[in-house]
């Protein structure tokens, strides 16, 4: 089931501006990286934050739980300094030392104990990463960005699962 890129966005809670094309050409340079054209599509249509609640499907146990890891927002690219944001990939370099991360990792989202990547470590076109710093799990989820979407399926999936 693919995840309809025109619905994926729930709320722009810290009102991130839009993504210009100065705003991303900044963004890759000073994170030194190409993004994937997904994310890029996906943040021209809302720059970062809540998503409408996704998970992905997971055949490993992570220690979130034992059959997915959740998706609940998206960083943007914020160079604004005036915006307060705790969603912004361009937080990377600085959390990446504060919770003492793998290099060549570029943050998507996270709470700071786990984080879901986009993994540079083998090159420049990126896999996807769960990163959990108090267990130690450092793995990948998906090949690539437009793999990691196009296995996303709505969290409620898993909530009435629960229930």
């Amino acid at each position: 089931m693919a995840i309809d890129k025109n619905t994926f966005w729930g709320s722009n809670h810290y009102e991130h501006p839009p993504l210009t094309d100065e705003m991303l050409g900044r963004a890759e340079g000073a994170l030194g990286v190409r993004l994937p054209t997904e994310l890029i599509e996906l943040l021209r249509i809302q720059n970062g934050g809540y998503t409408q609640g996704f998970a992905l499907p997971m055949s490993r146990a992570t220690s979130w739980v034992s059959d997915h890891i959740p998706l609940e927002e998206l960083n943007g690219i914020v160079l604004d300094p005036t915006v307060k944001t705790a969603l912004n990939l361009m937080n990377t370099a600085y959390m990446t030392a504060e919770w003492d991360l793998p290099p060549k990792q570029v943050l998507l989202a996270g709470s700071g104990h786990y984080w879901i990547t986009l993994d540079y470590r083998r090159g420049p076109a990126p896999s996807v990463a769960w990163i959990d710093v108090d267990s130690g799990e450092d793995f990948q989820v998906a090949d690539s960005f437009a793999a990691f979407l196009s296995n996303l399926v709505p969290a409620s999936v898993y909530e009435a699962s629960e229930e």
